[in-house]
């Protein structure tokens, strides 16, 4: 059931236009959204296939750690747009930070098609990771904003969904490019396209401030006497004053940790055990295909069962997908995809259910900050994913590396268990 609340609220020119909290209710500027957060996606998925591999062929880096200082600077400088992101909805309006965002990665695919040093790339990946945090927070910030408390699950499935799918087949067909016309420009610049129709379909969505404050106005419970909803406040009850919050907060640090590490070793496990451009263009395609898609029934099934069970499980399916690429590795096509289909369907379990977990014992008036905090130690992971993923692979090898990252993602689903308590919206 599709539960709405109204309310006038004055529109652009003066005159009372009616607020309903609802998907159906506000389902023109949802798919514009969900289309906006397409295009975020697709922008990022350039990378998945080729970056690894442009680093080592043909810039002859020979570092892992030199290779995946891209993720690294990626993954750093999203966290922290993500941050910044939730206090800077209190200054500015959604869209305006979307538009922002996509002004900022205008300049992304022409820098990773013609960078003339790998240092090009590292910055391009600086600028990458400000239009990821800035567009990515807000589609799904606003899509939450339009839906309401009853189908948060639903709504976030969705929005990641739409961002995954086409990190997916961004992934597939650059590989495939790739092998027809070698690693770069052509693959890259497709990326053109995603930024002038996420720019273009931006400044025609509504902003959705005031499906917020209407939130926030029939919200159950209000903001208690005295509590802070400022940003230093909710960052620390969401990374570890509140014990669900910290219990979210860790599995989706660990969780794009291994996407991290994945990002950068599986081009170079899988090349080094045979498969050409198409074959690893189809395995980094299928791990976010599966991840996006996925989320659609995950999201549903979240706001039906619960968050948890599907937080726990989704981690230790990831644990064992990582494990699958390692123990059939003398079939490496087999292997990548095995593991892909695990790690896809884990990462669609986990996403969307931390997201609503998040939003569920955050209060509307600092759930803002609250999924900005929880969105920053997410992304933290990409850069730390990387990190691990040089340092170990730098010192006892990719399949060593791998092991690792398995390990940490089956205790961090331990740890979800643990920590991690139902709230079920409109229980405040």
């Amino acid at each position: 059931m599709n539960t709405a609340t109204t309310a006038p609220a004055p529109s652009a020119d003066g005159s009372a236009r009616p607020v309903r909290l609802g998907l159906r209710e506000n389902a023109l500027q949802f798919t514009l959204l969900i289309i906006v957060n397409v295009a975020v996606g697709g922008l990022v998925g350039l990378e998945r296939t080729t970056v690894p591999l442009i680093g080592s062929e043909t810039f002859g880096l020979t570092s892992d750690m030199a290779v995946f200082s891209f993720i690294i600077a990626f993954g750093l400088t999203k966290a922290f747009t993500n941050l910044a992101a939730g206090a800077l909805t209190a200054r500015f309006r959604r869209k305006q930070l979307l538009v922002a965002g996509w002004l900022i990665g205008v300049p992304v695919p022409f820098a990773l098609a013609y960078a003339p040093s790998w240092g090009w790339i590292v910055a391009a990946n600086v600028l990458l990771g400000l239009n990821q945090g800035l567009t990515w927070s807000m589609t799904v910030n606003m899509k939450i904003d339009l839906v309401g408390p009853a189908r948060r699950g639903l709504a976030t499935g969705l929005n990641e969904a739409a961002g995954y799918t086409a990190v997916g087949v961004t992934a597939l067909v650059s590989g495939y490019l790739a092998t027809g016309y070698g690693l770069r420009p052509v693959p890259e610049l497709i990326g053109v396209v995603f930024v002038v129709a996420g720019l273009a379909l931006t400044l025609v969505v509504r902003d959705t401030a005031a499906h917020a404050s209407l939130e926030l106005a029939r919200h159950a419970a209000p903001l208690p006497t005295g509590e802070d909803a400022g940003l230093k406040a909710a960052f620390a009850r969401t990374s570890w004053r509140d014990r669900s919050l910290r219990g979210a907060s860790q599995a989706g640090l660990i969780n794009n940790l291994n996407d991290g590490l994945t990002w950068g070793v599986f081009p170079l496990l899988f090349t080094d055990h045979g498969l050409g451009l198409a074959a690893v263009g189809l395995v980094k395609g299928l791990y976010p295909i599966l991840w996006g898609l996925g989320q659609i029934p995950t999201g549903h099934l979240a706001d039906r069962v619960g968050r948890k069970p599907l937080i726990v499980t989704g981690m230790l399916v990831q644990s064992g997908g990582l494990v699958l690429a390692l123990v059939l590795l003398d079939r490496p096509l087999l292997a990548g995809i095995l593991s892909a289909v695990a790690l896809g369907l884990g990462t669609a379990m986990v996403y969307p259910a931390l997201i609503a977990s998040v939003s569920d014992h955050a209060h509307p008036a600092w759930r803002a900050n609250a999924l900005g905090t929880y969105r920053f130690w997410r992304d933290i992971g990409y850069a730390a994913g990387a990190l691990v993923a040089g340092l170990l692979a730098d010192w006892i090898g990719l399949d060593a590396t791998v092991v690792a990252a398995a390990a940490l993602t089956a205790a961090s689903g331990l740890l979800a268990a643990r920590w991690i308590t139902e709230h079920r919206p409109g229980a405040r």
